[in-house]
C-alpha cells in the first residue's frame, strides 16, 4: 500500500469528532501537520496558516480542508497551486461558482480533488443502491432532524451567508438520496425557516419530482430534540427500502438487512487513498446543487429568533 503524506486545514470540533480516528485507522496515510490560527493538535506540528504549513512541510502530498465553507475556495486553490491534492469536506464550497472553479482548476493541475460526502460512505448505503437498481421508484420520504445545540455548539458561522443552516446536515441526506437513485430529481418547491437572528434556514420543507414523476419530500429540522432522526423511506414496485441512522441501518420491507456502528468518515479516508492512488478525482457536487435550488426557489418564513 502506498504512502501518503497529509495535513489538515482546520482542528475543530469534526476533525477531532471524526478525521483524526478515520485517518489513523488507514494505513497509507500519515499526518504530518495541520494548519489553523486558533488551535492546535496534541502531538502534531501546528502551524497558523496553510501557507506556513506548506511552506515548512513541502513533502506533504495532500491536505483535507476542514473549515467553514466560505473559506475553502482559497485554500484548496492555494493547495492545488502547491500541487497538493485535496480533499474538502462537505460541502465543497460555498457556492456553486467556487466549486466548478476549483474543479475546472484541478483538472487544468492534473491534482486529485475530492468532495467527500461522508454519508455516502455509512454501512448500509451500497447495498441500498444494489437494491433499487432497475426497480421503479413510487415516493421518497425523508426526515433529518437533530438539534443544533448538540451537534453544533458555538458554530456561529452556521447562521452567516454562506453558513447553510440546517442544510449543513440535510445536504447529507440529499447526498445519500443522489447516491443511491438512478434517476435524477428536481426541486419544485422550498418552505424555509429563518429565525429573525439569523440569514440562514433553521428548517426546511422540500418537494422534488424524480424523472419519471415520483414524489419526493424532505423535512430537515434543527429544532429537534436529542437523539436526532435521520431517516429515508424508498417506496418502489417491488417493496419499501428504509435508511435509519443516516444509513447505518437498512431495513427491506422491515426486515434489517444491515445494521453496523457509523463508519463513515473511516470510508471517507479509505477511499480518498484510493483516488490518490490512481490519480483520480471524485468531484460531484450535485448535492450542493439541490441546497442552491432550495434557497433560491425557497419561500421564506420568518420565525421567531431561536440562538442565543
Amino acid at each position: 500500500m502506498s504512502k501518503f503524506r497529509l495535513g489538515l486545514v482546520g482542528a475543530g470540533k469534526i476533525v477531532r469528532d471524526q478525521h483524526l480516528g478515520a485517518i489513523a485507522a488507514i494505513p497509507g496515510l500519515v499526518l504530518e501537520a495541520v494548519a489553523d490560527p486558533h488551535a492546535s493538535l496534541e502531538g502534531v506540528a501546528s502551524y497558523a496558516s496553510l501557507e506556513a504549513m506548506l511552506d515548512a512541510r513541502p513533502e506533504i502530498d495532500a491536505v483535507a480542508i476542514c473549515t467553514p465553507a466560505s473559506l475553502r475556495h482559497e485554500l484548496a486553490r492555494l493547495a492545488l497551486s502547491r500541487g497538493k491534492a485535496v480533499l474538502l469536506e462537505k460541502p465543497p464550497g460555498a457556492t456553486l461558482a467556487e466549486t466548478e472553479d476549483l474543479k475546472a482548476y484541478a483538472e487544468a493541475q492534473g491534482a486529485v480533488l475530492f468532495a467527500a460526502w461522508h454519508s455516502r460512505f455509512a454501512p448500509g448505503i451500497a447495498s441500498a443502491r444494489e437494491w433499487l437498481a432497475g426497480r421503479t421508484v413510487h415516493a421518497v420520504s425523508i426526515r433529518w432532524h437533530e438539534d443544533v445545540r448538540v451537534w453544533h455548539p458555538g458554530q456561529a458561522w452556521l447562521w452567516q451567508a454562506g453558513g447553510m443552516g440546517v442544510f449543513d446536515p440535510g445536504i447529507n441526506a440529499l447526498s445519500i438520496l443522489t447516491e443511491v437513485l438512478e434517476q435524477p430529481f428536481f426541486l419544485k418547491a422550498a418552505e424555509l425557516d429563518v429565525p429573525a437572528n439569523s440569514q440562514t434556514p433553521i428548517a426546511a420543507r422540500l418537494d422534488f419530482r424524480t424523472a419519471e414523476g415520483a414524489e419526493v419530500q424532505a423535512d430537515f429540522d434543527f429544532r429537534h430534540e436529542d437523539p436526532p432522526h435521520w431517516e429515508m423511506r424508498i417506496d418502489t414496485t417491488s417493496g419499501v427500502l428504509e435508511l435509519e441512522r443516516g444509513g447505518a441501518r437498512l431495513l427491506i420491507d422491515g426486515q434489517s438487512v444491515v445494521d453496523e456502528p457509523e463508519r463513515e468518515y473511516q470510508g471517507v479516508y479509505g477511499h480518498f487513498h484510493s483516488l490518490l492512488e490512481r490519480g483520480e478525482s471524485d468531484m460531484d457536487i450535485t448535492p450542493l446543487r439541490h441546497v442552491a435550488d432550495a434557497l433560491m426557489l425557497g419561500h421564506r418564513r420568518g420565525v421567531e429568533a431561536f440562538l442565543d
